[in-house]
């Protein structure tokens, strides 16, 4: 048996900080971390500084073609058992769709909905008890954001996978579980689009990708369906299930949110 956790997005940030404590941590008894990204060096890198046996897979999960190469490498590797999926790849544009360029909207829907969902057919046969995925959502996923608008209607889409897909697995132990981090100081925020929207989604402040990683995998690690690292998000999350739209919307623009 070959016991293996597949991390996409893990070339920097949030990515390769689940690679960092997967590594570190003896709960997964793995024997092979792979990891998913665009830049071959980064991926060589974190070959260099892991005990697990790290396999690179330096592809564009925009690409239909990847998830055939993931897909088949599973084929071809014996006893091949997934424990561990980490949707984490991702990127978002800030500003009115009006103001973005047309492929970015498309680009996103790829990368944040239609990869997680292929990644899950994908893996899903090489599952078994005890296997666990997470996939990262957003605390933009509670509420539409303008000025966010595909980005937090994607994030809103694998929040209900996610929640879904658990409770159609959790009876043969495999758990989903749905991430919904503030934004983190990480390359994600490097080129966000529009600087003046990105300034105001991220006045609900930052968060360290240390600390949500860690509370990502004990969250997983406990089966649960949704970990919201801070508290404060807590509340929010609480008060958009309360607030109708506009009033929460109202709410936001009296914080400078929007």
């Amino acid at each position: 048996m070959t016991r293996i956790a597949i991390v996409t997005g893990a070339s920097s940030g949030l990515g390769r900080e689940f690679v960092k404590q997967i590594d570190a941590s003896p709960d997964w008894n793995l024997d092979e971390i792979w990891v998913v990204a665009r830049r071959k060096d980064r991926l060589e890198a974190l070959q260099r500084t892991c005990q697990t046996t790290i396999r690179p897979f330096c592809l564009d999960l925009t690409d239909a073609e990847s998830f055939d190469v993931i897909e088949g490498t599973l084929e071809q590797t014996p006893g091949a058992e997934v424990s561990l999926l980490v949707n984490n790849a991702g990127f978002g544009v800030f500003g009115s769709v009006a103001s973005q360029n047309r492929d970015a909207g498309g680009t996103m829907a790829r990368l944040l909905m239609l990869a997680p969902v292929e990644l899950i057919y994908r893996t899903l046969p090489y599952m078994r008890a005890g296997s666990r995925i997470i996939n990262i959502a957003s605390v933009a996923a509670f509420l539409p954001q303008p000025n966010l608008a595909v980005y937090s209607a994607a994030k809103r889409f694998v929040l209900d996978l996610s929640r879904s897909l658990d409770a159609e697995l959790g009876c043969a132990n495999i758990h989903v579980t749905a991430v919904c981090p503030k934004f983190m100081q990480t390359e994600f925020l490097d080129k966000p689009g529009d600087a003046t929207a990105a300034r105001a989604m991220i006045a609900i402040g930052f968060e360290r990708a240390d600390r949500v990683v860690t509370k990502a995998l004990q969250a997983s690690r406990a089966g649960r369906d949704l970990c919201i690292p801070s508290v404060d998000m807590k509340a929010y999350y609480a008060a958009s299930k309360l607030l109708p739209y506009k009033a929460a919307l109202a709410v936001e623009r009296a914080l400078g949110i929007l």
